[in-house]
């Protein structure tokens, strides 16, 4: 709210000789105050959208595909500037790196970009890969995977045993990649695309049911989980402002959140070949 400066009464100045020259009035300093004032602020405001759209935004967990290293209801930080193309001058003040194998990449959801998805880069344009009884090999070579957890004690035919058969519904992306993207039992990787699976391996819904993530499609790294809630997906998923959300907050906000995973860093995986 702006400042209305206190009314004075009204001065009348002394004479003046009609040869001298009247000076300039002095500005009144409420002025340029208001407008210092708003100019801050607007810089701020900019700023902040600038910051939350453009260099991290947040984001949160809604299922348990990569349990147990994140779970559902973590919200985070996602680094966008990380696999940012590098311009002339910025390339030597930002650390642009390329998207890698082993990566936690934040991404939108090829069968419809409006959802948001997170999983791990397993594959980038030219490896080949295929899944033996849960065992994923990587351009022909076993991948030691010490984050992934396996959460069922059977064997499913096409889930853990990959390329092959489908024995349920996939998507089309899917198809076209076993149709025009197999060779020798192994996916290959096309140009621009990356096939990426949940940590959770037996209940994930990856690139084995619907295809490679386009490089465009990738918003950016996850950086941290920056507060941690335990609730269920519905909650987490539903649009609008969810009023059993709120009143869950309101009266379970310290014994639900998960304190020891607060600003808890996240990092991927080197592959070692």
């Amino acid at each position: 709210m702006t400042a209305v400066p206190p009314e004075t009464p009204p001065v009348h100045p002394e004479p003046v000789s009609q040869n001298a020259s009247a000076a300039p009035p002095e500005p009144s300093p409420a002025a340029p105050a208001g407008r210092n004032a708003i100019s801050e602020w607007t810089i701020t405001i900019i700023l902040l959208l600038f910051g939350t759209t453009t260099l991290v935004q947040a984001f949160v967990i809604p299922t348990g595909s990569m349990e147990d290293n994140l779970l559902i209801g973590d919200h985070l930080l996602v680094d966008k500037l990380a696999y940012a193309p590098a311009g002339p001058v910025s390339k030597y003040l930002l650390p642009y790196t390329p998207v890698r194998r082993g990566d936690i990449v934040v991404f939108r959801y090829p069968v419809d970009v409006r959802q948001t998805f997170v999983k791990r880069v397993i594959g980038i344009p030219g490896d080949r890969l295929r899944i033996v009884d849960k065992v994923v090999y990587l351009n022909g070579r076993p991948l030691e995977e010490p984050y992934k957890f396996h959460k069922t004690p059977y064997y499913d035919s096409y889930r853990d045993n990959f390329p092959s058969e489908p024995n349920t519904r996939v998507d089309p992306r899917a198809m076209e990649m076993l149709e025009r993207h197999t060779r020798g039992g192994e996916v290959v990787v096309p140009p621009g695309q990356y096939f990426v699976l949940g940590d959770n391996r037996d209940s994930s819904l990856d690139s084995r049911y619907w295809g490679f993530v386009p490089r465009e499609n990738i918003i950016g790294k996850p950086l941290l989980v920056y507060w941690s809630y335990d609730a269920p997906t519905h909650r987490l998923v539903s649009p609008g402002l969810n009023l059993e959300h709120v009143r869950d907050l309101a009266v379970n906000f310290f014994t639900k959140t998960r304190w020891r995973r607060t600003f808890l860093l996240i990092r991927g995986h080197e592959f070692r070949f």
